[in-house]
């Protein structure tokens, strides 16, 4: 036999195995890459979502922490894994498809299978030893001590970074911008009064905030937020009345080349039993956010928002490693 016909055959042999192994997937546990630390909202969410996964299909989903890098090197280890559907990322879909702009991972969104679950809002919280009231406050402190008001976010393309950017632009105020691996160590350090304020979400802060450690001053939305065990957050429009707000997705997914058989059993999954998880509901009203369990084109199109808004005001600020235009990605 010639060469190139023993390779074709190899190739055809292989993808054979594959598809047979596919269709008994998961055959063993299933990884799911938290690309931040322990404690957040991305952590908490895929925490009640692989137990819900375990129950439906039979195979323990585990859940990996791998900060860095603004979740950048976790969601790396998810595309560079097999393609077999064993290793999955998870996070905010606004970060997996900005990483080409900022230039920090090789992606699109369109490169991934998506599994949505929440969606999440940013709240502006002050340590509560703080004399600010409302937003109004604090943006004129901002501007009468231009970048001296530290603000605590999980880095660079996190929810809280992007939430501080809309402001500084809608505003023109200067922040002093500290950065930790993760939302939970971003709002303690608040707590704690390293930082003064966190711009991190709601799923985030929801604890200390009822545990009056910080205080609310606005959600991030064009409506106010009924977050349970504490009462009423009014929306930034009372202050900027043109903030537009996008919905921040978040959720697991997989890069595309995993076997259709993978995909379609994960599919029947979510609109099955997660789609119905009265854990992931009573998850989300806890901590102020919207329960959005979506897959496929749906989810897809439901995501590009966020990551047209949040792409484009990282260009206009002069921190995108490349124009949105040449990956893609429309001004909004």
């Amino acid at each position: 036999m010639q060469p190139t016909k023993t390779l074709v055959l190899a190739a055809a042999i292989a993808s054979l195995a594959i598809s047979g192994a596919a269709a008994d997937w998961p055959e063993k546990p299933v990884t799911i890459i938290v690309p931040w630390s322990a404690g957040g909202s991305t952590d908490q969410v895929t925490r009640v979502i692989a137990g819900e996964l375990t129950e439906a299909l039979g195979q323990e989903f585990v859940v990996v922490n791998q900060p860095g890098a603004s979740g950048s090197i976790g969601t790396k280890s998810a595309l560079d894994a097999d393609k077999d559907g064993y290793t999955w990322a998870a996070g905010a879909a606004q970060d997996l498809g900005s990483y080409g702009v900022l230039g920090m991972l090789e992606t699109a969104i369109e490169d991934w299978n998506l599994f949505l679950d929440v969606a999440n809002v940013s709240v502006v919280g002050v340590n509560a030893d703080l004399p600010y009231e409302d937003m109004s406050q604090l943006i004129d402190a901002m501007k009468a001590s231009p970048g001296q008001i530290t603000v605590a976010t999980a880095g660079i393309s996190s929810a809280g970074h992007n939430a501080i950017e809309q402001i500084k632009n809608a505003t023109g105020i200067e922040y002093k911008h500290v950065t930790y691996d993760g939302g939970n160590p971003a709002v303690i350090a608040t707590v704690s009064g390293e930082t003064q304020v966190t711009t991190q979400l709601a799923a985030e802060q929801a604890e200390m905030i009822r545990g009056g450690k910080i205080r609310p001053l606005a959600v991030l939305s064009d409506t106010a937020l009924e977050l349970d065990g504490f009462g009423t957050i009014p929306p930034i429009t009372n202050w900027l009345a043109d903030y537009k707000a996008v919905p921040n997705y978040f959720g697991i997914w997989t890069p595309k080349g995993v076997p259709d058989a993978v995909i379609a059993k994960m599919t029947e999954a979510w609109n099955s039993s997660i789609a119905n998880s009265e854990k992931l509901k009573s998850y989300a009203a806890g901590r102020g956010a919207q329960f959005t369990p979506f897959a496929g084109e749906e989810a897809q199109a439901r995501v590009m928002p966020a990551i047209q808004a949040f792409s484009w005001l990282m260009f206009d600020a002069g921190k995108a490693a490349t124009s949105p235009d040449e990956l893609g990605i429309p001004r909004p």
